[in-house]
């Protein structure tokens, strides 16, 4: 085990990802979580008879969690059972029509036709355009590190570098969008997806047109038993390897020469370590953990951070059959609630309200007469000025109002209640100014080069979360562990070599 220890900060999905493979790689690892549960912002809480996932809430690409597992040495079926979700997601539209989104290519042109028929065409038009996206772009911007040169320069990348037009990144994706639909509602629905990692499709590249044929291509899935059973799994997996895992143990500081980490400093102890592996968000980090490099630290201020949210957790005792496993309501000025988000960064006054109820899948998950509801609204990040208390209040009016008129009287249903706003997220998870995604991807420097996963400043310094590549996301946040432990292990074998 010599020079062979870890010590990795926070106990997310991109810090459990790389303390898995690094363990397997034979490294000696110590993980060190600040909050009494692992997970991150992917956590859970149980309210009275109902229980609820508190971040993420559809899993994409599921052979990366396989490759995890296998990587590792288990069989991810003995730990976590993936239930494909049909329809994906059930669309309220402002004008009052639903439309429910289907991973089935028949169902949803189906869906479409009765939509707007003149619309079906473009879909298949739009799917095969997103997979050409996703056929170019994956390897290079999802499993590669890009930021190392030699690696990015391989032959099998050339393809995509030769044929960067063919990625639409110089159109918004709105302006993408647009081009294909001419049905306002699809427009806004497809626009959408730039949200999914904290963005304005009125302003971030159409290449994120990607996220869409993820979802419709590839499909959408629900861990059984609630997407906090993915963390329980890997917790298990790392123990069985030998990771070292401290939870209610934060990380102080990031001990360094100037040159190279030398461990990380808990609770006033410094805990040696050949590597750090960070999975805490990168800019926060830099502010917090890292003395020494005022620069570095200013200029990564400098970039926009992703959405923010507010999040509701509901106990309704009442069924509502007409809503599905996944729900989205729309606001009715897609681009108002943007600006205001994004350019004002104020609470919009009319959200897009999306809502999850697993207890449609996992009936234990609620009383029987009853339904847990994950309630969220885009928000923008912290800025002086915004009173949280004020707008949480004012929200919940706007919400339960909105609800009522799409048919869902709820405000006397609601029996056990939790909220969740920026501020909660900034002090839970010490997000960038209570971001949820990290750094947003409004322009094409930050949506094509998300912050690197080895540090420049400091030898032995790698970071791993929603806030590096490649971004944000279940899989995503699962790959930045990857690459970060194979960094690691790379550049171990090299020095001893030297």
């Amino acid at each position: 085990m010599e020079n062979k220890t870890v010590a990795v900060v926070g106990g997310g999905l991109g810090a459990l990802s790389g303390a898995i493979r690094l363990a397997r790689l034979g490294f000696s690892v110590q993980l060190f979580e600040k909050n009494p549960t692992l997970g991150g912002k992917v956590n859970e809480v149980v309210l009275k008879d109902y229980r609820f996932d508190t971040g993420a809430s559809l899993l994409t690409m599921p052979s990366v969690i396989n490759d995890l597992f296998n990587f590792a040495g288990f069989k991810r079926s003995d730990y976590l059972d993936f239930v494909p979700i049909d329809p994906i997601c059930r669309y309220f539209f402002p004008d009052g029509s639903v439309m429910d989104a289907s991973a089935d290519k028949t169902k949803m042109k189906a869906a479409i036709a009765q939509l707007s028929p003149n619309d079906v065409k473009a879909y298949e038009r739009f799917l095969k355009y997103a997979e050409r996206i996703h056929d170019l772009t994956a390897e290079i911007f999802m499993f590669t590190p890009i930021h190392e040169f030699g690696k990015l320069m391989r032959h099998r990348h050339f393809r995509t570098l030769f044929r960067l037009h063919q990625i639409d990144p110089f159109r918004t994706v709105h302006q993408s969008v647009s081009r294909f639909f001419s049905d306002s509602r699809l427009i806004q629905l497809f626009d959408h997806y730039a949200t999914y990692n904290g963005s304005d499709p009125f302003q971030a590249p159409a290449t994120l047109n990607i996220i869409p044929y993820i979802e419709y291509g590839l499909g959408g899935y629900y861990v059984k038993g609630g997407i906090y059973r993915l963390i329980n799994a890997l917790k298990a997996v790392a123990c069985e390897l030998g990771v070292q895992i401290h939870t209610s143990a934060e990380v102080e500081q990031i001990c360094h020469d100037g040159k190279r980490v030398s461990g990380v400093q808990v609770n006033g102890e410094k805990i040696g370590a050949n590597y750090v592996l960070c999975g805490a968000d990168a800019v926060v980090a830099h502010d917090k953990l890292i003395d020494g490099h005022q620069i570095r630290q200013k200029k990564l201020n400098r970039l926009e951070p992703s959405l923010s949210g507010m999040v509701f957790l509901w106990g309704i005792r009442a069924k509502h059959p007409e809503l599905a496993h996944h729900n989205t309501i729309f606001s009715s000025d897609y681009s108002a609630e943007f600006k205001q988000i994004f350019k004002h960064r104020k609470v919009p006054d009319e959200p897009t309200i999306y809502i999850a109820i697993t207890s449609k899948a996992d009936a234990a998950h609620a009383p029987t007469d009853g339904e847990n509801w994950f309630v969220l609204l885009n928000m923008p990040y912290l800025v002086p000025g915004q009173m949280w208390e004020k707008e949480t209040i004012r929200m919940r009016r706007v919400v339960l109002d909105r609800l009522k008129q799409v048919g869902f009287d709820i405000a006397d249903q609601i029996e056990v209640e939790q909220i969740y706003t920026p501020e909660d997220f900034s002090e839970l998870y010490a997000s960038n100014q209570g971001s949820i995604y990290g750094v947003s991807s409004n322009n094409k420097a930050t949506a094509f080069k998300r912050l690197p996963n080895r540090s420049r400043l400091l030898d032995g310094l790698y970071f791993a979360g929603g806030s590096v590549h490649p971004g944000g996301g279940i899989p995503l946040v699962i790959l930045s562990g990857k690459i970060a432990a194979t960094l690691i292990s790379e550049n171990h074998d090299r020095s001893k070599e030297a």
